[in-house]
């Protein structure tokens, strides 16, 4: 009896771990929070996929999957300060735009545009975790490069902009190609300019993507900015070199005409990829709205496509029957791969960074370190209401209900020195709990205008800080101890760093901060870990 117990135990773990280790259906999206633009290629069974990254360090993030849904960040293009220099005083939403990911030869290509630095260029690597090539910088202008090559061989560049000099609409813009010679490392032979758009007035013509199939060429674009009416256009043609003409039913995939009420909004900026199974897959930007807010900005959402003839042209239906993203749906028929989660708390054992944590633009000089088992941070002159690189280490926020908090010891010197925990969006919006000499202060900065929201007397070294963020609210606390918090300021408004307030590409982060406030020190600000957990029980 207590073998046939035994042997029935065995048989309803094995079942149910099974069930619960393959299911039917993926959520939406795929990659939650700031990942935006994102871009994909196969290189046999594995997926890469690669989203902007702006002011943020390092850059490009890169992530990897077997089935189109588990998704592990495995490293970033730029990782070296000096492989990409972003200029000092770098502003808000500048940087790295949009990148292409294309893998030929052997060899995995990475094409950009560094807004504000040198224009477009693209970096190489035979793992696609790197490291990456210093950079091939291109004689070209606009954003969204591409890269394509033709079964004989050649590779061409699509890029961004309007090369014709006609500019009979508001803002006309288009797609463009040029032969790149990947030997030489740079454009070669005529331009041609491919589309203007879909049609007379179509607006902000963006991230062209050029694939061939069934012996035609398509052309997918984004049109209509990266907001409401965003959208992905199709254009087909006989020759790479065109005439491309735009498909008379675009756009081919858009959330616009759902109206602004509809929970996923802002669809658009679509790569394709063809899955080892000859399914079709598409990868886009979107954005979440709840309580009238998009908390965590463009992410990246997964839906399935299907090619229908029409007069001889292959025409990509986005996620047919049904015509728009939905929130969780049939995955693909690929293994179920999940990857090992990340652990909520960092407790920074490990000699390096984890790759979750990004800094806010180039760290030129060494302010940190990992000691005996704590992140270390230098106090030091730069805050960040400016366009400068402060010290401040944080992690995206991802889930629209988390809770985030961190054990500082740290003993301010005098009145300007501060360290705590901070939610950042950009230089203007933003919101920090920080440990003075007597005190402790919870500020909010809403563009541009900072205010001091609450402040309590403490005067002991070490302290626990936590935020917990239920979409557009927050309460902040502290306590001498994990178990005797004590909220501060009561609740706090969590929109200030939303798309709808604070605007700009980026996205909300949330991590450690310290500052000196324009004064030198050797302070340090000593946090022994961070722990970042989803608490929302309906997207686990």
């Amino acid at each position: 009896m207590k073998k046939t117990c035994t042997y029935l135990f065995c048989l309803i773990v094995a079942v149910t771990f099974g069930q619960n280790s393959s299911p039917e259906t993926y959520k939406n999206p795929v990659l939650s929070g700031f990942y935006p633009d994102p871009s994909i290629c196969r290189v046999g069974d594995d997926y890469y996929m690669v989203n902007s990254s702006f002011e943020w360090f390092p850059g490009m993030p890169i992530h990897h999957s077997k089935d189109l849904v588990n998704w592990e960040l495995i490293g970033y293009g730029i990782t070296r300060p000096e492989q990409v220099p972003l200029p000092k005083g770098l502003k808000d939403s500048r940087g790295i735009y949009a990148v292409t990911i294309r893998h030929h030869d052997g060899v995995f290509y990475l094409i950009t545009t560094c807004v504000n630095c040198e224009g477009n260029f693209y970096v190489t690597a035979t793992n696609p975790a790197g490291p990456w090539s210093n950079p091939v910088w291109l004689n070209s202008n606009g954003i969204d490069p591409s890269l394509f090559w033709d079964e004989d061989g050649k590779c061409y560049y699509t890029g961004h902009g309007n090369i014709s000099g006609v500019n009979d609409w508001p803002d006309k813009n288009g797609a463009w190609i040029q032969e790149l010679d990947t030997k030489q490392g740079k454009l070669i032979g005529p331009k041609k300019q491919l589309t203007h758009g879909y049609a007379k007035n179509a607006r902000w013509t963006e991230g062209p993507h050029l694939y061939k199939k069934d012996g035609k060429y398509l052309l997918l674009v984004a049109e209509g900015g990266t907001g409401f009416h965003h959208s992905v256009t199709l254009h087909h043609s006989d020759s790479v070199w065109g005439p491309y003409i735009p498909y008379h039913s675009n756009p081919v995939m858009s959330h616009r005409q759902l109206g602004q009420d509809f929970p996923v909004h802002s669809v658009g900026h679509a790569d394709l990829i063809q899955t080892q199974n000859n399914e079709w897959w598409s990868v886009m930007l979107g954005k979440r709205k709840k309580e009238n807010f998009s908390l965590l900005a463009r992410e990246t959402f997964l839906t399935p496509v299907k090619f229908e003839n029409e007069e001889g042209y292959p025409i990509p239906v986005f996620n047919p029957g049904v015509g728009h993203l939905l929130m969780e749906q049939k995955r693909p028929n690929l293994p179920w791969t999940p990857f090992k989660k990340v652990a909520a708390r960092d407790e920074f054992d490990s000699k390096d960074l984890a790759l979750e944590w990004n800094f806010l633009r180039t760290p030129y000089t060494k302010w940190y370190a990992i000691e005996k088992g704590a992140l270390k941070m230098n106090l030091r002159p730069e805050i960040m209401d400016s366009l400068v690189n402060p010290s401040l280490i944080v992690r995206r926020i991802q889930h629209h209900k988390f809770e985030a908090s961190t054990h500082l010891e740290f003993e301010a010197k005098n009145a300007k020195e501060q360290a705590g925990i901070a939610v950042y969006r950009n230089s203007t919006n933003h919101i920090q709990l920080v440990k003075e000499k007597n005190d402790l202060v919870l500020f909010a900065t809403k563009k541009g205008k900072r205010q001091e929201m609450a402040r309590v007397p403490f005067k002991g070294k070490e302290v626990f800080l936590k935020i917990e963020g239920d979409n557009i609210r927050s309460t902040f606390s502290y306590g001498t101890s994990e178990s005797n918090y004590k909220t501060i300021g009561g609740i706090q408004d969590l929109s200030i760093v939303s798309d709808e307030v604070a605007g700009g590409f980026s996205g909300p982060y949330v991590g450690m901060y310290a500052t000196s406030n324009g004064e030198k020190t050797k302070s340090i600000a000593s946090f022994d870990w961070f722990e970042y957990k989803n608490v929302d029980k309906e997207n686990e």
